[in-house]
């Protein structure tokens, strides 16, 4: 949160149960390989895990005909999994909600 708050954004913060998570990615058709431990919605779109928010720019500005976007699990070196100077490489995914997925950065 503090990372997409530093970029500009407003945030309101709310811990849902389990269930709800998972209703939240069925509604937008998450591809279950996909999944990570932060899910958003904005600007009509479902933003799953440590995206930095130039991807979340980026997918606000272009508004292209998906679902949303994923980096899956918690690379090192994300948002919010920073560890010194480590980087792990990671992918932005961007999926629709008939399964298809591609890379968005």
């Amino acid at each position: 949160m503090e990372h997409i708050q530093q970029n500009g954004f407003q945030v309101t913060d709310i811990v849902k149960p389990e269930s709800e998570i998972q209703t939240i990615r069925q509604k937008y058709n998450l591809p279950s390989d996909l999944t990570s431990c932060h899910t958003s919605e904005i600007a009509g779109y479902l933003v799953e895990g440590h995206i930095p928010a130039t991807d979340v720019k980026r997918l606000i500005a272009q508004k292209p005909n998906i679902a949303g976007i994923s980096v899956p699990g918690m690379p090192i070196g994300t948002p919010g999994m920073e560890i010194g100077d480590r980087k792990q490489s990671f992918d932005v995914f961007a999926f629709q909600k008939d399964g298809q997925t591609r890379v968005f950065n």
